[in-house]
C-alpha cells in the first residue's frame, strides 16, 4: 500500500458508518425501518463520494510527484539525446542493481567460506545485506527476512537478553 493510499484510508475510513451511528441516536422514534435504511444508504453514498474524491486527490498528488521527479532528475529520453555520455549513464543505471547484488553475494560467499570477521564487521555486513535486499527486492523482502536474521543472532549469542550488544 503506497503512502497516498494510506492517507486516503485514514482520511475516509468509515465516516459514513460513523455519521449514521451518530445520527441514529437522534432519529425520531416513529421512523420506519425503510426510512432508516434510506438514511444509511445516503450516508454510505456520502462516504463513497468522499473516498472517490480522496482517491482522485491521491492520484493527482502521485502524478505531480512523478512529474516533479522527472523534471528534477530527467528521463531516459533526455539521456538518449546526449551522444556518448547518455548511453553510458543509461548502461550504468541499468547495471546498478545487478552490480550491487553480485558484489554483496561475493562478500557473503567470502564471509561464509573463508573470512573470520569481528562481531562489528559481521553486523556491518548484515546491514549491507539488508540495504541491498531492500534496494533489489523492496521493503517486503527485508520484512520477511528480518525475523530469520534475528533468530540467527539469538542462536549465535546464546539467546536473547544476555546483555551483550550485537
Amino acid at each position: 500500500m503506497s503512502l497516498f493510499e494510506k492517507i486516503v484510508s485514514a482520511a475516509t475510513g468509515g465516516i459514513g458508518k460513523l455519521a449514521f451511528e451518530v445520527a441514529e441516536k437522534y432519529f425520531p422514534p416513529n421512523m420506519s425501518e425503510a426510512e432508516r435504511e434510506k438514511v444509511l444508504i445516503d450516508f454510505q453514498k456520502m462516504e463513497d463520494a468522499r473516498t472517490r474524491e480522496a482517491d482522485n486527490a491521491a492520484l493527482m498528488a502521485e502524478k505531480a510527484h512523478t512529474e516533479r521527479v522527472s523534471i528534477l532528475e530527467g528521463s531516459a529520453s533526455d539521456l538518449k539525446s546526449m551522444p556518448i555520455l547518455g548511453p553510458l549513464v543509461l548502461f550504468l543505471r541499468g547495471c546498478q542493481r545487478p552490480a550491487w547484488g553480485f558484489a554483496t553475494l561475493y562478500l557473503d560467499w567470502l564471509w561464509f567460506s573463508s573470512w573470520n570477521l569481528t562481531d562489528r564487521q559481521e553486523t556491518a555486513l548484515i546491514v549491507i545485506n539488508s540495504l541491498v535486499l531492500g534496494f533489489l527486492f523492496g521493503e517486503r523482502a527485508v520484512r520477511n527476512v528480518s525475523p530469520m536474521i534475528a533468530e540467527v543472532f539469538r542462536a549465535r549469542i546464546g539467546g536473547a537478553g544476555n546483555g551483550k550488544p550485537i
